[in-house]
Parts: C-alpha cells; sequence; structure tokens
C-alpha cells in the first residue's frame, strides 16, 4: 500500500465504490497475528442484521491487529477481507449493542421545539426520514446503516476513509494531517460534514463540523441544526469489535451535549454486497402514509 499513494490520490473516488476492500491491502508490511459486528425504519437500540444476515454464534476473538506504529489497524488484515457489519445500535438506551454508559431517551437534552419535532418522527413513524429516501448518512448514522461499513486508513496520505456499503454507498474521509476547519464561506455544509482526526492512545478521535440539516444524524430522528458539532471516539477493542461512540453538540437544539454509542461487530473473509439504494430501495416499503 505504501507505494501506491498517487494511484490513491488520483482515482480512489471511483474505486472505492466497486471494490476497494481488496485494494492494496496485501501489500502492507507484515503485522503480527490480529490482535480482535436496508436502511432501516427499526426503534432506537433495536439490533437491525444488516443485509438480513442470521446470527452467527460468537467465537472468541483474536487481539486488535496493528499497523507498524502500533496503533490499531481499523479495517482488514494484510491479506484478508472483511467489514463491519453495521446495522446495529443507537445513541440511547442500555441494551447491547448499545454501550452501558449511553443515556435514556428520555435523558436527552432537547430544547422544547427539538422535543416536539422528535416526537412527531415518532408519532408518524418516522416516514419523513431521508434516508428512507436514498440520501447519505450524516453522523452516528453513517455508524448504524445495514449492509456494511469500513474503514481505510491510508498512511501516506493522511487520511482515513469511511465507507458505506448500504443507502447510497456514501464515503467520508478523516483528514489526519492536523489540518483545521474551514471557516467563514470556506465551510461548505454537507451530509457527512468536515472530518479531522488524531490517535489519542487506542482511540481514533474524530472532531466534524459543517454539516447540513437535509439528513437525521440518527434513525431514532433526534433534530439537528447546522450548529451541529460532532465529537466520535472509534476504537477496536479486539479483531472482532469495533467500539463507537459519538458527543452531540447542538446549542441550537439541545440545552447540553450528549453522547451514545454501540459496538459493531466485525465479518471475516466477506466483502461487501453489491447493494445500492437507488436501484434497490428495500426501506420503501415501510414508508407509511402520504409522501
Amino acid at each position: 500500500m505504501r507505494n501506491n499513494s498517487n494511484v490513491w490520490g488520483g482515482i480512489f473516488a471511483s474505486l472505492l465504490v466497486f471494490s476497494v476492500a481488496g485494494l492494496g491491502q496485501n501489500q502492507l508490511p507484515p503485522v503480527p497475528a490480529p490482535l480482535s459486528g436496508a436502511p432501516g425504519a427499526a426503534p432506537a437500540g433495536a439490533p437491525a442484521r444488516g443485509g438480513g444476515r442470521a446470527a452467527a454464534p460468537k467465537k472468541p476473538s483474536t487481539p486488535t491487529p496493528r499497523w507498524p506504529d502500533g496503533h490499531p489497524m481499523l479495517g482488514p488484515t494484510p491479506g484478508k477481507l472483511g467489514y463491519w457489519d453495521s446495522g446495529f445500535g443507537g445513541m440511547t438506551g442500555k441494551r447491547a449493542p448499545n454501550l452501558p454508559t449511553n443515556i435514556e431517551t428520555s435523558e436527552v437534552p432537547f430544547m422544547p421545539w427539538s422535543k416536539a419535532l422528535y416526537q412527531e418522527r415518532q408519532k408518524t413513524q418516522q416516514r419523513s426520514d431521508p434516508h428512507a429516501r436514498c440520501l447519505a448518512p450524516g453522523g452516528p448514522r453513517q455508524f448504524h446503516t445495514p449492509y456494511g461499513l469500513m474503514l481505510y486508513e491510508i498512511p501516506e496520505q493522511k487520511r482515513i476513509f469511511v465507507i458505506s456499503g448500504g443507502g447510497p454507498r456514501s464515503w467520508r474521509i478523516i483528514y489526519m494531517d492536523g489540518r483545521p476547519h474551514p471557516s467563514g464561506n470556506d465551510l461548505n455544509p454537507s451530509y457527512f460534514g468536515h472530518s479531522t482526526g488524531k490517535w489519542d492512545g487506542d482511540t481514533l478521535v474524530v472532531d466534524t463540523v459543517g454539516f447540513n440539516e437535509k439528513f437525521w444524524f440518527a434513525r431514532a430522528g433526534f433534530p439537528h441544526t447546522d450548529a451541529l458539532h460532532i465529537i466520535e471516539h472509534i476504537s477496536r477493542p479486539d479483531y472482532n469489535t469495533l467500539k463507537y461512540e459519538a458527543t452531540i453538540d447542538d446549542p441550537k437544539a439541545y440545552t447540553a451535549p450528549w453522547s451514545g454509542g454501540y459496538t459493531i461487530p466485525w465479518v471475516e473473509g466477506e466483502d461487501f454486497e453489491e447493494y445500492f439504494c437507488q436501484d434497490n430501495n428495500r426501506d420503501a416499503e415501510h414508508l407509511i402514509g402520504p409522501q
């Protein structure tokens, strides 16, 4: 992979949609045996299997795989396939795979208008969810969209790509080169915002600003505004587990920052299935009422 910087830099966007999981992984330096889960309308906290896969017995995990400098690999190890089987978890509630530190929905520090909008979305069974219409899943939603998730670190370019197997098959860049966020007119609001990252021990800490208001950042339908600021903590405590936690800071929608997260299991030896929401929207049948 360390000889591929020109390829990744020039044509990455066109390649990653189709076969990114296998690109260049077998060119990494040897590492020790690995050190270490349809757009859905399921309620927050209710596990939704990615791609309709039946649950398999859980095997003991091996240790977290690491790069030569010691920090964790968040994707496949050299010469192997795999992906994170997203589609699980919610930002509130403590039922597995949610984190035991999650707050309950009743504890979310809504403002009156955001609480009323959240309750309306629940009353109408989330039929206005933009994700069900194949729009990109911003914020934590990218990490609980079914049909798989992958994180690819490109060390020579100092960036990490987060690739969604589901929805509109979106991808996002996390810049690891120490750059600041753009400001003023240079910050163009988008579905994924502008993300910068750094390693804090074994945890990837991602700071993101510059979101638009055209998506729901969680399946549950929590509102947000253009002031949304998200801090994500991403780690791989063992080979088979990705731990994801996000802090939501939106002073226009909530009276205080709040956090939630979940774990995601690893699927070994397989690649994403070929799923494109635009051609095969499996969530349309769940839309209820006038559209």
